[in-house]
């Protein structure tokens, strides 16, 4: 699957999640990570953010692809939700 992490986190936390992220997924832009993963490694690599996030303050967005067609995406949020949408342009 094909998926668009992004992260919005305290300054204490970047360089850890940052780090994390970079094991799994490419860096693209600031607090930007995309690539395909394996299913497990995206169960893992949640298990992983939620030790280093402070779920009541910090935002970490996942957008998963099936395929390409973005009818097929699904949106999951980790921690806070800072700017809510209903639909992804």
């Amino acid at each position: 699957m094909y998926v668009i992490l992004v992260y919005d986190v305290d300054v204490s936390r970047v360089n850890k999640l940052m780090k994390l992220c970079r094991r799994f997924l490419f860096h693209i832009q600031n607090s930007v990570f995309e690539g395909e993963i394996t299913e497990s490694n995206l169960t893992k690599l949640k298990l992983k953010i939620k030790n280093v996030i402070d779920e009541g303050y910090d935002s970490v967005i996942i957008f998963e692809f099936e395929s390409f067609n973005p009818k097929f995406a699904h949106k999951e949020i980790i921690g806070v939700e800072k700017r809510p949408t209903d639909f992804i342009i």
